[in-house]
Formats: structure tokens, C-alpha cells, sequence
């Protein structure tokens, strides 16, 4: 197959930043993307409708007018987050999820919580209002090893959330082990899962061998090669509680190539080429307009995008970093490398 037209895509776990990076990376975003979760953890953090739609209209003049995008908003859950939050979240059209930041997990998530049992009436708000929850799935405890906190926070912490809302709608964000598959799969239709496209085209290695590379290092980080076949093969079987969040996390390429690289990987630029490689290797294409196009829309129960999209398999070089601005720069996930497949203009 040379060629593939879908249903315009939406991004559902995305993070863009404010200011300059905002900029540089939001009409990566819009050119491919009809709409996109945008991820609250900004310094300080967005936790109440005010401050998302503040956010919100920031990144719209941020995007260019060429570009028919909507960013879909949502609240950061904090220890400080009230009944009312939920209520007022529940009103307004702007505002499509909470997030859970078990507080350490991951970038600015150090105002996360701290205390799941102490947000259980937060939780019973959001199963009575249809308010889904988003959860970045990792326990915190430093005597966990890395590579298991995805594990143990679903045998600790999200199974007996689920036992105690069982029509809370949940979305596991960007998961990466067997084990996330194998619970979701197993779970009712409110329980979903986002699936990233570093985690579909790498295992662990890609951090680690011939040297530490830090534009690979994301969290949850990468795992073994079975599960990444594991997420494979979630992706491409076609079961609506499986689509596309990139993830697509930017930062100043010092930042990353330092002695304490922040966690992320930089994917919005290309992302629905990604995403086409993975599926195009599991020979699967015939699979990615339902997970890129349909199945997120369905589980935040919103209208399918009509407009469509075309990818070329066509090999083009990846460029070795994008500027932020004069003096800084953001280096993209397989930078300097060789894409197969290009979306058309």
C-alpha cells in the first residue's frame, strides 16, 4: 500500500506547554489533529474552569487560522479539589476529563495526589456527573522497581478505585505493559486506554544500548519487547477501548541532555506518521483509522470528525531539532532519522 486516506484524527493525551513552546509545537498538532486532550500540568497547574479556559484561548491564538483544531480541556487533580470543581467542570463545554497525577509520578506532577482515599468523594462526583477520569498509571513508592510501578499502581491503586466507582469512566493513559492491556481488556466498556508511539515502535533498549539517549527517555519509561508487542497487538485488533494519545511531550533540548534529563518525547510533529509506521510494520494499516479516528471520540462520547487525511509512504529525513526560540531548541523523537510515510499537505 502506497497510500491511506482517514478520517481526520484527534489526539487524545497531549501536552503543548505555554509561551514560546507553545508556539513552536501547537500547529504540529493542528495540521494533522482535528481536536486534542490538552494535559494540565503546566507550573502552576490548571485546576479550575477559569484557569482551562484561559488556557484554552491561549492556545487558540497560538494556532494558526489555516488549521480547524479544538483543544478539548481538562482539570488537574489536586488534594485540594472539591465536589463544586467537579460540579462547575461537569457545566462547562470546554472541560472533558480530570487528571491524576499520583503526586512525583512525572513532569510537574509534584502537586498531584497524595492520598487516593482522601479524593474518594471527588471520584463519586465524577461517576455521578459522567466525568472521566484520566490516570497516569505509576505508583511512587522509591522501593518500586521503575519498570513495575505500571503494574503495581493497577493491582494497588486503579483496581480497587474501579471496585469502588464501578461506572466511573477511566482512561489508563499512555500504558506500556502486558499487564495494563490484559486489565483493560478485561474491563468493562467505561475502562479505556491510550497508547503512545514510542511505546508501539520501541522497547527499553532504545534508551539504553550503545549509550544513554535521553530524547527516548519518557514515563512510564519504555519496557521489555513483550510488551511492546503486547501494546502491538492491543493497537491493531481493532477493540475500541484501545486509541491514539501521543503523549507528546516537548521540552528545551538542554533539558533533556543533561545529568537529570526531564522525562518526554517529542512526537506531535509527525505524529500520525508514527503511529502509521507502527501499524504499517505489524501490517495492520487496515487497523489505524478506527484506533486514530474513531474509538477516542466514542469513549468521550463526541461527534466523529467527517473531514479526511491522506499518508503517502514516501521516505522523508526528520529534522535534527526545531527552534523555540533564538537561542533555545527542541529535538523531536528520531531526530536526523528517515520517516516512510508523510502526511500530504
Amino acid at each position: 500500500m502506497q497510500q491511506i486516506t482517514l478520517t481526520q484524527p484527534d489526539d487524545w493525551h497531549l501536552h503543548v506547554r505555554t509561551g514560546d513552546m507553545l508556539k513552536t509545537v501547537i500547529n504540529h498538532t493542528a495540521r494533522q489533529f482535528s481536536r486534542a486532550i490538552i494535559m494540565p500540568n503546566l507550573q502552576p497547574p490548571v485546576t479550575n474552569v477559569a484557569q482551562a479556559l484561559n488556557y484554552q484561548q491561549e492556545i487558540q491564538q497560538a494556532t494558526s487560522r489555516q488549521y480547524n483544531f479544538t483543544p478539548l480541556m481538562v482539570l488537574y487533580l489536586t488534594n485540594a479539589t472539591t465536589v463544586e470543581d467537579v460540579q462547575q467542570a461537569s457545566l462547562s463545554p470546554a472541560i472533558h476529563a480530570f487528571k491524576l497525577y499520583p503526586a512525583g509520578a512525572t513532569t510537574n506532577s509534584d502537586q498531584g495526589v497524595t492520598d487516593l482515599n482522601a479524593i474518594y468523594p471527588i471520584f463519586a462526583a465524577m461517576e455521578e456527573l459522567n466525568v472521566p477520569l484520566l490516570v497516569h498509571g505509576e505508583v511512587t513508592d522509591p522501593e518500586i522497581d521503575i519498570f513495575d510501578r505500571e503494574r503495581v499502581f493497577i493491582e494497588q491503586k486503579l483496581s480497587v478505585i474501579h471496585q469502588h466507582f464501578p461506572d466511573l469512566r477511566i482512561v489508563l493513559e499512555h500504558v506500556t505493559t502486558s499487564d495494563a492491556v490484559q486489565f483493560v481488556q478485561q474491563a468493562p466498556d467505561n475502562i479505556a486506554a491510550t497508547i503512545t508511539p514510542q511505546h508501539l515502535l520501541y522497547n527499553r533498549n532504545a534508551i539504553l544500548v550503545g549509550g544513554i539517549k535521553p530524547h527516548y527517555y519518557c514515563l512510564p519509561i519504555l519496557k521489555r519487547e513483550t510488551h511492546r508487542e503486547a501494546l502491538v497487538k492491543a493497537a491493531t485488533s481493532g477493540n475500541p477501548k484501545f486509541f491514539l494519545g501521543t503523549d507528546s511531550a516537548p521540552h528545551l533540548t538542554h533539558l533533556k541532555e543533561n545529568s537529570c534529563g526531564c522525562a518526554g518525547c517529542y512526537s506531535a510533529y509527525a505524529a500520525i506518521e508514527l503511529y502509521a509506521e507502527a501499524f504499517d510494520k505489524a501490517g495492520a494499516l487496515d487497523k489505524l483509522e478506527g484506533f486514530a479516528s474513531f474509538y477516542g471520540a466514542d469513549f468521550y462520547q463526541l461527534p466523529r470528525n467527517t473531514q479526511q487525511i491522506t499518508l503517502e509512504k514516501t521516505d522523508w529525513q526528520v529534522p535534527e531539532h526545531y527552534p523555540v526560540t533564538e537561542k533555545e531548541q527542541l529535538t523531536p523523537l528520531k531526530a536526523g532519522e528517515i520517516l516512510h510515510w508523510k502526511l500530504q499537505a
